[in-house]
């Protein structure tokens, strides 16, 4: 099955960047969709971008002008650049991605999480 490996976590103080990757294996034929979430301790998950495969994104309200998603189809990977963190930006991020291992075979995977921590 496709597997979804983050990187890029860490801790930052407020105001500085991180920039999260999300590197795709297994075999893809194609890539449809693909965003990243992200999970504060005690809150539910929110959608924080997300991006079609014609390059269409979106983002939530709190992190837009900030955040970029963007995507490198040669290496298979998609990332997340944050700019001017902030403590509330803290939360684990998941990347997430939907597309075709083959032209039948449809598959979503999750990326294992990746620790974000913003100080003031």
């Amino acid at each position: 099955q496709v597997q979804l490996v983050e990187s890029g976590g860490g801790w930052v103080q407020a105001g500085g960047s991180l920039r999260l990757s999300c590197a795709a294996s297994g075999t893809i034929f194609s890539i449809n969709d693909m965003a990243w979430y992200r999970q504060a301790p005690g809150k539910e998950r929110e959608e924080v971008a997300t991006m079609t495969s014609g390059g269409s994104t979106n983002y939530a309200d709190s992190v837009k002008g900030r955040f970029t998603i963007s995507r490198d189809n040669t290496k298979k990977t998609v990332y997340l650049q944050m700019n001017s963190l902030k403590p509330e930006d803290t939360a684990v991020y998941y990347c997430y991605i939907l597309g075709y291992m083959t032209t039948m075979t449809r598959f979503n995977s999750w990326g294992q999480g990746t620790q974000v921590i913003v100080s003031s």
